[in-house]
């Protein structure tokens, strides 16, 4: 069986040319993410137009998600990469026009920030690896004690006092990136540093009808606090450990991915595990131990997809790192108690949303439906016609044991598709009848070998000429 668990990798100055990246096509990037805080947006839409170029002459249908930068505080760039070894001192200034940062003097891109330090402040650097303590403000700039060293390149964020720092997602710029990245029709949006789920709808406002999936990044104590409120109103949810890591307490975060997973899945939107999952990839051949632990028990949390970040955008061989997570990702699936979790996790009942259309709750309850006559019939495959790809995503959320194809004739919604757990993207041509929706997704089963003649097969649709098209009736077919 294909991998059901799909990979999301960051697309950077070490993977941004047709031949890596054609690499990691092949090795199973599913979804190729590009951070718009860093390099300017025209360098990520060159990247986008090249993304889909290679997915194209691959034959693979590949995602696009661009990351918004969010409120987040930056350094000035590091042009070269440094090592900062710990209690040596470092100088925080504020940065100005043409500011850089290098091992001795730290330039932080936010107005009046050392005016905000304290002494005895703890301030970290990139996912939070390296720690700084504020041991005194002279003037203009503050003298720190590095607590904890590592290496440092390009523009890394910066974590200042929760307390005495208020920032507001998403921002005017965020704004204004988005609508270029909408012009270019991209696939999702992460939304950085949500706190509520009046972030998203923000966010969403700015985006026409059947936009880009909204993907809030959990990376706060707030927005975990608030996470009910913030899935249900998202397309999809990430994990965001590293900035979760620095902004909650560190022995929380293995406890918030299980509850986020959880939570994600329940809801029917795809869940993303980001930040450091192969970090020693970035200069290593192989992961250590505990990373692929890690990797192998976000699959078995459930996540429905991995992130590659660094490994990918600025590590020695992205390819090998994609083709290490898929190995990893393919192993671990192979403990997945598919049975138990959907008969636990997938029919767990959700509170009722205000608001909420009555179709969604026909299109869960008839994909518990489908699931189960999947399992009773022995079914080969379960497949979901679907046009927003709601209906892929709301079987999903069983992780049934057997292939699932997303039967659309939407190129959006099955590139949208490529980061849902399990699920093929298969696109056919309009069709007008039920029946003949039916027939087609039959035969693009049969046409890609993942079922034959005898096999029986569970297909949820509807029909296809509603002005609100509604997934209502599932139908066990015997090829």
């Amino acid at each position: 069986m294909e991998r059901r668990t799909k990979i999301v990798a960051t697309v950077g100055p070490a993977s941004q040319s047709a031949a890596v990246l054609r690499q990691m096509v092949d090795a199973g990037m599913d979804m190729a993410r590009l951070s718009l805080a860093h390099g300017p947006p025209e360098e990520t839409l060159d990247r986008i137009r090249l993304v889909r170029k290679v997915a194209g002459e691959a034959g693979r249908i590949v995602g696009v998600l661009v990351d918004l930068p969010g409120p987040k505080i930056r350094t000035a760039v590091f042009e070269r990469e440094v090592y900062l070894v710990e209690d040596d001192d470092v100088e925080l200034v504020e940065a100005r026009q043409g500011s850089t940062s290098d091992w001795r003097r730290i330039a932080v891109d936010y107005p009046g920030v050392i005016a905000q330090l304290r002494e005895g402040d703890r301030v970290a650097l990139g996912d939070g690896g390296v720690t700084l303590t504020v041991e005194e403000i002279r003037g203009e700039r503050a003298v720190t004690r590095i607590r904890s060293g590592g290496r440092l390149v390009g523009r890394q964020g910066v974590a200042l006092p929760a307390a005495r720092v208020a920032l507001e997602s998403p921002t005017e710029e965020d704004l204004r990136l988005l609508g270029m990245m909408l012009e270019a029709d991209v696939d999702a949006v992460a939304i950085s540093f949500v706190r509520s789920g009046a972030d998203v709808a923000r966010v969403r406002a700015a985006c026409k009808p059947g936009g880009p999936l909204l993907v809030a990044k959990i990376e706060t104590q707030e927005a975990v606090d608030a996470l009910d409120d913030v899935v249900a109103v998202a397309d999809g949810v990430m994990v965001a450990r590293g900035d979760l890591g620095i902004r909650c307490a560190l022995e929380d975060v293995p406890h918030y991915q299980k509850r986020i997973i959880a939570t994600g899945v329940a809801y029917g939107r795809p869940v993303i595990t980001a930040t450091q999952m192969l970090e020693s990839m970035l200069h290593a051949p192989s992961p250590t131990r505990a990373e692929v632990s890690d990797v192998a028990n976000a699959v078995l949390d459930g996540t429905s997809a991995l992130m590659l970040s660094g490994e990918t955008a600025i590590g020695h061989d992205p390819a090998l790192a994609v083709a290490t997570m898929a190995r990893i990702a393919r192993r671990a699936e192979r403990e997945f108690d598919y049975l138990a979790w959907g008969e636990t996790r997938g029919i767990q009942q959700l509170p009722e949303r205000e608001g909420a259309p009555a179709t969604d709750r026909v299109t869960a309850a008839i994909s518990a439906a489908a699931w189960r006559a999947a399992i009773d019939s022995g079914a080969s495959a379960i497949i979901a016609c679907t046009g927003s790809g709601t209906t892929a995503r709301a079987i999903a959320r069983f992780r049934p044991s057997v292939p699932l194809l997303g039967v659309t004739p939407s190129l959006r919604t099955a590139r949208q598709l490529s980061v849902s757990w399990g699920v093929t993207p298969v696109i056919v041509a309009p069709q007008r009848s039920r029946d003949d929706v039916v027939w087609f997704a039959v035969s693009a089963a049969a046409d890609a070998g993942i079922v034959q003649k005898g096999d029986v097969v569970a297909v949820l649709f509807g029909s296809p000429v509603e002005p609100v098209p509604t997934t209502d009736v599932v139908r066990l077919v015997r090829i």
